[in-house]
């Protein structure tokens, strides 16, 4: 596209209609709230329905009978045997074990089905393709939206235009036909609620986002609750919380990767930064500094790239992600800090114009998860 000029998704007329601020974010113009404002934004979606339009993430599949091989050479995941409409979280490596895009994946039989953050899918298109390009077909999906139904009541309002949504459950997924479109929806979210992701062709997408936003259970939520919704749920947003000079370890997302990939297991390695990896996994002494969550102990703010001090006024970390919570009415915090600092009731402090904040490690995630799991 042109310099400047920002590409749109195929619910931006809607946005505009419903009164949406819109913001260039990953290369699209996207809606940050609406006019009932984030806060009212954040709290329905936690208490009701939020429907967010995601469509600017990138969708593709990976075919072929050497797919999950393939893929699981560039992740440090078990590809091979994930089960049919099962999804799992995966992280995209480069040779030196940093995180190149965190992802979801699903295994729907006949392809893998991929979704990749909208600010890093052409450089994951192109990476993917380079890597595995040989020996598996790489689809992208640039004609499909992407909506998400994010909260407690989602479930009963995609049933009444979807009946059969009921029967899935967290991390899995299905096929399903809505007013001759062909759907793919996840039970799955980004919001730690219950809620679903919906793959719809591009022509169907504003026809089913109107049908959901008339259920009564139903409102539209824009990117700055979501933010923060994800921030809660102490979900990682990649550019932020995790880049290419974070690995898995460090970033405290071990709990991805499987026995089956780690040292001793069946598939041990074989990934991109196999040995950096695997080396801080299992030696944790090795890990130059971790994330960890933080609540502060004031009702002051604390926002991204703010230092983290100790006692003495040592620097020992930074704020990657911070703002007042919502739900919990305190300022809470990704972060990280020198490992030394890590352990859940540690204290430290963040500089805010000038002044100490105290704020205390906890364990994430800050709002306890609501996920259906049957």
């Amino acid at each position: 596209m042109p310099a400047g000029e920002l590409l749109t998704t195929p619910l931006f007329a809607l946005h505009q209609e419903l009164g949406a601020r819109m913001v260039p974010f990953a290369g699209y113009s996207m809606p940050v709230q609406y006019p009932q404002g984030l806060m009212a934004e954040h709290l329905h979606t936690r208490q009701s329905a939020g429907l967010f339009d995601v469509s600017h993430m990138g969708q593709l599949l990976l075919r072929g009978p050497q797919a999950a091989l393939a893929l699981e050479s560039l992740m440090p995941v078990d590809v091979q045997g994930l089960g049919l409409h099962r999804q799992r979280y995966g992280l995209l490596l480069n040779d030196e074990g940093g995180i190149l895009d965190d992802l979801m994946f699903v295994n729907r039989g006949d392809d893998l089905f991929l979704i990749v953050n909208g600010a890093c899918k052409q450089a994951d298109i192109a990476h993917i393709r380079n890597r595995i390009g040989q020996r598996c077909e790489v689809v992208p999906l640039p004609e499909r939206a992407l909506l998400a139904l994010q909260g407690p009541k989602a479930v009963q309002a995609l049933a009444r235009l979807l009946p059969h949504v009921t029967s899935l459950v967290f991390m899995s997924g299905n096929h399903f036909d809505w007013q001759g479109h062909r759907l793919y929806i996840t039970r799955s979210g980004y919001t730690g609620e219950d809620g679903f992701e919906i793959s719809v062709p591009a022509a169907g997408a504003q026809a089913l986002a109107r049908a959901l936003l008339a259920q009564p259970e139903v409102a539209p939520v824009g990117l700055g609750a979501r933010n923060s919704l994800r921030l809660e749920a102490g979900l990682c947003l990649y550019g932020n919380d995790i880049d290419t000079s974070t690995t898995p370890a460090q970033a405290s997302l071990g709990w991805a990767i499987q026995k089956v990939r780690r040292s001793g297991g069946e598939r041990e390695g074989g990934f991109p930064g196999a040995s950096r990896v695997l080396a801080e996994l299992q030696d944790p002494g090795r890990l130059p500094r971790k994330r960890v969550g933080l609540v502060a102990l004031e009702r002051i703010p604390v926002r991204e790239s703010a230092v983290l001090e100790n006692m003495d006024g040592q620097h020992i970390g930074h704020i990657t992600s911070g703002l007042l919570s919502p739900t919990l009415d305190k300022p809470v915090a990704l972060a990280y800090v020198q490992p030394d600092y890590a352990a859940v009731g540690t204290q430290v402090f963040a500089m805010v114009r000038g002044k100490p904040v105290p704020m205390q490690v906890t364990a994430t995630p800050f709002v306890p998860a609501n996920y259906y799991r049957g």
